[in-house]
């Protein structure tokens, strides 16, 4: 298995220190375990400039294309992606935010639909639920089809190292999931909470097309064939009573569409 780290903290410090405690257990899970890290201080990411362009143009007119567009490959080539943050105000670390700014248009447009995600988040006192869970929200958003929480209290100075029992089970348990899920190639069912904008967005999307007055790539995108009938991605199976829902949220969309005028008018897009 191929796995992508993705150490969203500004240093190696105690999340970084859980994380490869969580490498080791993955090794003893699957002898052939790869890992391939992204440290977002070192790629040097910009901030995101809010100009729009992924929603308008696609993502390939990004800024800072060169960046983002080489952490998509890279995500997209593993089997498993790693999130690790540490908690700073009960949420993710503006590194992580900043990445997850720039892959916004996928909420719009999902497509990490056969990855599923570990999420490792440690605190000294309190929010790593919180931030796991912001992380989990998002991923879920742009397709990730299954994501696995790992929230930690790290009381030591970049130095954590695990002692307590209850933790280590924890561990094991967690990845050990992670990892089955992984090999069974198995696709989960999406949830209701993301059937739902999937869908509003998949009606919505079908007056913005390119010959509308203010045409966005969102358009081309719901109305390619592949996308236009099916209630989530073809990989994915959806049970009858969440595809019956999925199409009432689609009529939906389509007649908020009708009414609603999306501009992403900008002074200027060029940076």
């Amino acid at each position: 298995m191929k796995y992508l780290v993705i150490n969203g903290s500004p240093h190696e410090g105690n999340t970084w220190n859980l994380a490869q405690q969580a490498m080791d257990r993955l090794r003893l899970e699957d002898a052939c375990a790869q890992f391939d890290t992204i440290h977002l201080m070192r790629t040097n990411l910009p901030f995101c400039l809010g100009c729009s362009n992924c929603f308008r143009l696609g993502e390939e007119r990004c800024p800072h294309r060169s960046i983002i567009g080489d952490i998509i490959r890279r995500i997209e080539a593993s089997d498993g992606v790693i999130v690790l943050s540490s908690t700073y105000n009960m949420r993710e670390t503006a590194l992580l935010k900043n990445l997850f700014d720039h892959l916004c248009f996928m909420l719009h447009r999902p497509r990490f639909f056969r990855n599923k995600a570990l999420i490792l988040t440690t605190t000294g006192g309190i929010g790593a639920r919180q931030s796991a869970r912001s992380i989990a929200s998002f991923l879920s958003g742009i397709g990730f089809n299954r994501c696995y929480r790992l929230p930690v209290i790290v009381l030591s100075w970049n130095a954590y190292r695990m002692m307590e029992r209850k933790t280590a089970h924890r561990m094991e348990s967690t990845v050990r999931r992670f990892h089955r899920d992984i090999a069974s190639g198995r696709m989960n069912s999406p949830s209701v909470a993301v059937m739902i904008p999937y869908n509003l967005f998949r009606g919505m999307s079908l007056f913005c097309g390119k010959s509308s007055e203010y045409g966005t790539y969102d358009g081309e995108y719901w109305t390619q064939d592949c996308r236009k009938t099916g209630t989530y991605d073809r990989s994915v199976a959806v049970p009858l009573p969440k595809s019956l829902l999925g199409h009432l949220f689609y009529r939906i969309g389509k007649i908020a569409g009708k009414k609603m005028v999306i501009t992403y008018r900008k002074e200027s897009s060029e940076f």
